[in-house]
């Protein structure tokens, strides 16, 4: 069975930094596109970074140049590092990956269940 498993979250003051962590598991399948999103109470959720199979990269236009994503294919993680941290980066924040079967029979999005990052003095 395939899950996903984010580390990493908890409290940080404003200008901080947080690393998370999210490794897939399971087997018969590989990764294309991974990304981190997040959402805070009372919003939509957005896309925070996105990375595809080849390592290019996206961003949100309100973390670009304080976060970066990056992947561990080998290990079937991908990381993203929140620098400069604000208090309006409070979120929960669900890792996602667009995987594929051996053989292609199927492609899919995957989803982990949300990590907790709580920016306050």
């Amino acid at each position: 069975q395939v899950q996903l498993v984010e580390s990493g979250g908890g409290l940080v003051q404003p200008g901080g930094s947080l690393r998370l962590s999210c490794a897939v598991s399971g087997s018969g399948f590989s990764l294309n596109a991974m990304g981190w999103y997040r959402q805070a109470p009372g919003k939509q959720r957005e896309l925070a970074a996105r990375i595809t199979r080849g390592g290019s990269t996206n961003y949100a236009d309100s973390v670009k140049g304080r976060f970066t994503i990056s992947r561990d294919n080998a290990k079937n993680t991908v990381y993203l590092q929140m620098n400069s941290l604000k208090p309006e980066d409070t979120a929960i924040y669900y890792c996602n990956a667009d995987l594929y079967s051996d053989y292609e029979l199927w492609e899919r999005d995957y989803w982990g269940q949300g990590t907790q990052v709580t920016v306050s003095s």
